[in-house]
């Protein structure tokens, strides 16, 4: 049986990684990728503690976090594909085009 400790570590170093990777990297991709990763991570904390407190709302909570990140994927990455159409750059340094 593996402890509820080991759970949390595994989704505290996986936020900390997206954190990083959304504050560190300029490239959009790199940073939709890193959100993807924070999400994943609180799904595993919810799982293990719905787990850990034999209660199944953690677990049905965590079908509507996949459904919200899926959504944020496919919506994210059109506006990326219709951006990068137009310019041919995806930096964020560099995208000034919603700046009214």
């Amino acid at each position: 049986m593996v402890p509820l400790s080991w759970y949390i570590v595994l989704s505290a170093v996986m936020f900390c990684i997206g954190v990083f990777g959304f504050l560190a990297r300029r490239n959009l991709l790199i940073i939709f990728i890193s959100i993807e990763l924070m999400l994943n991570s609180v799904n595993i904390s919810l799982v293990a503690f719905s787990h850990y407190l034999q209660s199944m709302t953690g677990q049905i909570l965590v079908f509507f976090v996949i459904a919200v990140a899926a959504a944020e994927a496919a919506i994210g990455l059109a506006i990326i594909i219709a951006y990068y159409k137009n310019n041919p750059t995806i930096k964020v340094d560099e995208i000034n085009l919603l700046k009214g």
